[in-house]
């Protein structure tokens, strides 16, 4: 058998912890519930994906156990909820509560959308990380995101 150095090719078993390579960070964007505007989410999915992030899309009408399981399965570093439907109150604590139950409690969760200021420390005490108001920019959740969100290990 050939050394892998000596033809030129580098060990793919080896090579991701020999080198200093970081992921991309994977972000999940989600629509919980039964609210059916989905605009903003694609736009932030959009944004997300030009500033650099993996982006997965889960489109309208997910329940928090399809949304918790999504992001398990895609391995994604954080949760991007989208509420316009005023049901954030219930649906951001279940996903929370649902990873929790799964071991996996480091994906973060933030979440967007119509959601009233006297709800905010009720969702931060519930574990939701960052809520973004109707009119925050793009970059601002960009700039948040490579503030606030490593790659899992």
């Amino acid at each position: 058998m050939k050394d892998y150095e000596t033809i030129g090719l580098r060990d793919y078993r080896t090579s991701a912890t020999e080198e200093s390579v970081e992921r991309k960070i994977r972000i999940l964007i989600a629509k919980p519930g039964l609210d059916g505007h989905d605009r903003g989410a694609k736009v932030i999915a959009r944004g997300f994906r030009d500033a650099g992030f993996e982006v997965i899309y889960t489109g309208l009408h997910q329940t928090p156990e399809q949304i918790a399981a999504a992001a398990i399965q895609e391995d994604v570093d954080a949760i991007g909820l989208s509420s316009l439907a005023g049901a954030h109150e219930y649906l951001f604590p279940r996903v929370i509560e649902l990873l929790k139950e799964k071991a996996a409690d480091d994906i973060i969760v933030f979440g967007g959308g119509i959601i009233p200021e006297e709800d905010l420390p009720s969702l931060t005490q519930a574990g939701v990380k960052g809520v973004f108001s109707p009119g925050a920019s793009i970059e601002e959740a960009v700039n948040w995101v490579r503030e606030n969100v490593k790659p899992r290990k």
